[in-house]
């Protein structure tokens, strides 16, 4: 049984709905892993997804709290499964900070996602500043598009922008108050871009339409769905799951917990340590915002998910109003 799982209050009335996950999903590689390891992934999974709903259930009418909790034990909630699963991969374009820092957090996020950029704007920022310019904290981005065909086109982009040393750039400019409303068309992707600094547009229009962006996608959502994930933000800290854009002092303290206790860690792989942006925008003090649940769709042709989107009630979450959304709600801003 899981030692203790992250809980957030929600300040919405409405029940959440059910979010299928996909039951074939695993780990790349896990094939190679002997039964036990291939069960400790899967009760990972589960949990990922239990933290994911308690994220979004409503709050008691007794409950005050909107900030997930951290234990005071530095190891509770803390799961080895999940936290084999930062890269630490020096050439990660899609990284920021030390591949050998001793704590990685890593956010599964979609472009579309309201409360992604919430995170991204308010949160990030601060934990940048604090934790990662000290050495002590890596992020981690993962591709992990729920809302249909724009929000795939925004993370092949995404990918692309990477490939010029880009990626942090374009997101922010991504990310930027009334980016998401303008839609990820390839014209605005372009703009987008050419915001971000990206050099070579035309390069930049091919490799976001490569089978190179799409696998490299296809690959972060398989993670996310084969780790039990149902919504964006969804976060993991050194193998401590955390659901939604909670306020910056939830993750200040899972970060610091994790600090307290981490191991010596290697990078996978040779090569530069991913340079620092300029941050993704101004911190400013922010409510708890819900996860974005969006079930995925039937597998594709190439295996991969093609998830549509559900919005289960959040602390402040919205529905999807793309890729055959269900649902109505507000959205962040």
């Amino acid at each position: 049984m899981p030692k203790s799982v992250p809980k957030s209050a929600s300040k919405s009335a409405s029940t959440p709905t059910s979010t299928p996950r996909r039951t074939s999903g695993s780990r790349p590689g896990a094939t190679s892993k002997p039964v036990i390891a291939v069960a400790g992934v899967a009760l990972a999974a589960t949990l990922l997804a239990v933290v994911s709903y308690t994220a979004t259930k409503p709050s008691s009418p007794s409950s005050g709290n909107s900030v997930a909790e951290v234990s005071a034990d530095p190891s509770a909630g803390i799961y080895p499964e999940l936290e084999s699963y930062a890269r630490r991969d020096p050439s990660d374009r899609l990284a920021l900070g030390r591949a050998d820092a001793p704590v990685v957090l890593i956010e599964y996020a979609d472009f579309k996602c309201g409360y992604c950029g919430k995170f991204a704007r308010d949160t990030e920022p601060e934990l940048v500043r604090t934790y990662v310019d000290a050495g002590t904290l890596r992020i981690e981005w993962r591709n992990f598009p729920i809302f249909g065909e724009e929000s795939e086109a925004a993370a092949r982009a995404s990918w692309a922008a990477g490939r010029q040393g880009r990626f942090w750039e374009f997101h922010k400019a991504a990310y930027a108050p009334g980016a998401k409303e303008k839609g990820f068309g390839e014209e605005r992707l372009a703009e987008l871009a050419k915001a971000a600094g990206v050099a070579d547009l035309a390069r930049f229009a091919r490799d976001a339409d490569s089978a190179a962006a799409r696998e490299a996608v296809r690959r972060d959502q398989e993670e996310g769905y084969g780790l039990g994930a149902t919504s964006t933000p969804s976060f993991l800290v050194n193998g401590r799951p955390i659901a939604g854009a909670q306020p910056t002092e939830a993750f200040a303290q899972a970060i610091e917990a994790a600090a307290r206790t981490a191991r010596p860690a290697r990078p996978t792989s040779s090569g530069p340590t991913s340079p620092r942006p300029t941050p993704p925008g101004p911190t400013s003090a922010s409510r708890p915002a819900g996860p974005e649940s969006a079930p995925p769709k039937a597998a594709g042709p190439s295996g991969a998910a093609e998830p549509g989107a559900a919005e289960p009630g959040a602390a402040e979450s919205e529905a999807a109003r793309s890729g055959g959304a269900a649902g109505t709600g507000g959205a962040a801003r």
